[in-house]
Formats: C-alpha cells, structure tokens, sequence
C-alpha cells in the first residue's frame, strides 16, 4: 500500500456563507468548485490550501434528528493512494475492516473507507486524471 499525500480534510460547517468568508477572504484560500449531490443540492464546496491540498466544506444538512444538534466540526481525514484495490487488499491482509467498500465518487475519484480504533473516519481515495481535484491539484 502507498500513501502518497494527505488529500483534504473534511469540515462540516453550521454557516456556509461565514465559512466561505472565512477561509477564502481571510485565509485566502482560492475556492476551486462545488459538487453537488444526486438531488442536485449543494454539497461540498472544495479551497485549495497548497499544491494537492485542500480542504473541503461540508454544507449544512437537515439529516439530524429532531432535538439534536447539528452536526459540526471535524468530518474525515483523506489520503491519496496509488492504487485502491490495492490498497484495500493490504487492508484486509492485515487484519482492518473496510467501513466502506470501494466505489467510484461522485467527483470522478475512487474511494473507500475505514475507521480508526476511536471512530475517527478516513478516505482512501485514487485519484482519477479527469477528476476536479487531479485538474486543479497543482
């Protein structure tokens, strides 16, 4: 398995508009695109950071039950690797738990996903030439 970069990381915001403001204008970082889900909602916008990394911007969803809160903060850790199938296969030799199984992303990217022991979620992801993120990565 080779790990080649620390893709993104992922924030789930309360307010896309302030964070907008926030991590465009005051840490000056370009936003790059948007994706948007299958219902063609918005979804995750994506700031580039420095070469090959950004950080993406989870909007505000109305998934959670009613009389909590809504979800904020640290969302999942993303690393690049060099082959998926791969990488997962190593996984599994080694005694891990995929959480998610390999799948084509809607970016164009494929990914998968596994948990630390404390929950925390990480993406595997291969990067795909005609993905936004190989576009702009540079």
């Amino acid at each position: 398995m080779a790990v080649t970069a620390l893709g993104h990381l992922a924030l789930c915001v309360s307010d896309m508009r302030r964070s907008e403001e926030f991590y465009a204008r005051v840490l000056g970082f370009p936003k790059l695109f948007e994706l948007r889900d299958d219902k063609g909602n918005p979804w995750i916008n994506y700031y580039k950071v420095g070469p090959g990394q950004f950080i993406e911007l989870f909007h505000p969803r109305g998934e959670e039950p009613a009389g909590t809160r809504p979800r904020v903060g640290f969302s999942h850790v993303c690393f690049v690797v060099d082959d998926i199938k791969r990488t997962e296969a190593e996984i599994l030799a080694r005694g891990g738990v995929m959480d998610r199984p390999i799948k084509l992303g809607i970016d164009g990217n494929y990914q998968a996903w596994v948990r630390d022991p404390d929950g925390n979620r990480i993406e595997l992801m291969q990067l795909m030439p005609e993905s936004p993120q190989a576009k702009m990565g540079t």
